[in-house]
């Protein structure tokens, strides 16, 4: 049996946090999904799985709020549900990075479409800029690509005071998993000055789904966090290479090539 995967991310004002978590986990635990949705007064981000039948009721009922008919999502499908349990959290951020210069209701950058993703990165005059953590970096990413070798999301603001400059950096593509990353990093950095900041549309699982193999500037595996590990093009799941825990204790000692 095929299970679906579903990632779906939407930046909106939420006033009811603690009930539609409440409500959220009752839907999704009688659908009998897995995974995680997290809530927070910014907005939702979430990865679940289960049947096709159970993904459509929960579907249903989230986009019958006005404020997630519009969110788009991102399918993949797997022979196991790949999480464990389900967990709705209610949390200050939907993605954490503590910086109120990160605000993606404000502003963000230029989203590039996954067919016109190679054009952009190909391009000498363009930084390209992974926003992942360390570990996620040492799986995969794209040729080229700088690593600020973080080890949580949060240091990114920090990173790039010391690091880039928007007099020198002119042109920035940044690419996180599946966007939502990119949304506060390209906020942040364009309330910082920089003014051509560009970020993958979908990410990089929108970018693995499009883009053929042979056309693919993509090297490695795109670490997940969940039962699948890895995935490749086509979404295919591959182990991982490497052991977070000891990428984060080398980076940490020093001693990370």
């Amino acid at each position: 049996m095929q299970f679906v995967v579903r990632a779906y991310y939407k930046f909106v004002e939420v006033t009811d946090g603690e009930a539609l978590r409440d409500q959220i986990f009752e839907v999704a635990d009688a659908n009998g999904l897995k995974g995680i949705v997290l809530i927070a007064p910014e907005g939702i981000n979430s990865t679940i799985s289960g049947t096709p039948e159970g993904i459509a009721a929960y579907w249903s009922f989230l986009t019958a709020d006005s404020r997630f008919a519009d969110i788009e999502f991102k399918d993949s499908a797997h022979e196991e549900v790949p999480f464990q349990k389900l967990k709705v959290k209610f949390k200050k951020e939907i993605i954490t990075m503590r910086n109120p210069l990160a605000n993606p209701g404000e502003m963000v950058g230029r989203y590039v479409e996954p067919k016109d993703w190679n054009d952009l990165i190909s391009d000498p005059d363009v930084m390209v800029l992974d926003t992942r953590n360390v570990y996620e970096y040492i799986e995969g990413t794209f040729k080229g690509a700088v690593d600020p070798r973080l080890v949580s999301f949060g240091e990114f603001p920090e990173w790039v005071e010391k690091n880039l400059d928007p007099s020198k950096n002119k042109k920035v593509a940044m690419f996180c998993t599946g966007g939502i990353r990119c949304e506060k990093t390209t906020a942040f950095m364009l309330a910082k000055g920089f003014e051509e900041v560009y970020h993958l549309k979908g990410g990089i699982l929108k970018y693995l789904e499009e883009v053929p193999e042979e056309e693919s500037l993509w090297e490695g595996g795109c670490f997940i966090f969940d039962n699948r590990d890895c995935l490749v093009t086509g979404l295919k799941p591959v182990p991982r290479q490497y052991d977070q825990d000891e990428i984060v204790d080398q980076l940490l000692a020093g001693t990370l090539p």
